[in-house]
């Protein structure tokens, strides 16, 4: 990953969409919209890390 790239909006799609699948019976108390916005932030926490990290490694 390049320091300070982003994930592609299909790859962000699939990246929610496996999240929302490993993370089905704990987030099941929430709304389907709460679901969606929960897993859009992992993603987001994800892709920050990983630009961080790379920024350490560079």
């Amino acid at each position: 990953m390049k320091t300070g790239s982003v994930f592609s909006l299909q790859r962000r799609k699939q990246l929610q969409t496996r999240l929302n699948q490993a993370l089905k019976q704990e987030i099941q108390v929430l709304s389907t919209e709460r679901q969606q916005i929960l897993c859009d932030d992992l993603v987001t926490a994800l892709q920050n890390r990983l630009i961080v990290l790379a920024k350490a490694e560079a």
